[in-house]
């Protein structure tokens, strides 16, 4: 086998990657904190005394955990404007896959971290005068955020690499523009070698942090 490496093409289009990175990141920014905040609503919503609404938010969690996210991403771009006839753009229909199936997973972390704390530390918190809004704020979330810390990572992690996914519906990603130059230049190896270095380089850092932060915790209960 004859075959030479080239990444003249990489190079020379370096631009056009750095921009599908900045799509990504983007995507990324704004989708993780999103979905935080909608799984922590949901979590809460699981364990409601109102039986309707608990059965809605376990229907909302399995829908989009149990379906294939490059199909929830489509199905709003694609399925979507012919029921309401709002057309979203692709970055929107992008975002809004990428954030109600995250949130699901988000929700089920938020739910076992709050139900792994004991129960006396709701009584304690009652005991204090405390309202089931600030034991959460001040007592349960910082306790269970610890444990749900590798979790967290995990997900997040899964959503960077996720965005990729947006590149079906023609959003300019890191991966839709590798596609592109693979196309473009005939040197997929390449190319693809080099984005899927990008995609490293953009996750580990976060990755490694987690870990850090897990191990102080770690000792700090020690």
């Amino acid at each position: 086998m004859d075959f030479v490496w080239d990444f003249s093409a990489v190079v020379q289009n370096y631009t056009v990657l750095l921009k599908g990175v900045g799509m990504t990141a983007l995507l990324w920014s704004i989708a993780f904190p999103a979905a935080l905040c909608i799984g922590l609503i949901l979590s809460l919503g699981s364990r409601t005394r109102h039986r309707s609404l608990r059965l809605l938010t376990r229907a909302y969690v399995e829908i989009f955990r149990n379906t294939p996210v490059m199909i929830q991403l489509i199905w709003f771009f694609y399925a979507f404007p012919i029921i309401t006839g709002i057309q979203l753009s692709p970055v929107s229909a992008a975002l809004a896959g990428l954030i109600l199936n995250a949130s699901a997973y988000c929700s089920e972390i938020f739910r076992g971290g709050i139900a792994s704390l004991p129960q006396g530390q709701w009584e304690g918190a009652r005991a204090l005068g405390m309202s089931s809004t600030q034991a959460l704020r001040r007592i349960i979330v910082p306790q269970a955020f610890i444990r749900m810390l590798p979790a967290f990572t995990n997900r997040a992690i899964e959503l960077c690499k996720n965005t990729s996914i947006a590149s079906v519906i023609t959003v300019q990603e890191l991966m839709y523009q590798g596609r592109a130059l693979s196309s473009a230049f005939y040197r997929p190896l390449e190319i693809l070698s080099a984005v899927a270095l990008i995609y490293f380089l953009l996750i580990y850092p976060g990755s490694y942090l987690a870990a850090r932060l897990e191990k102080r915790f770690a000792s700090q209960r020690a």
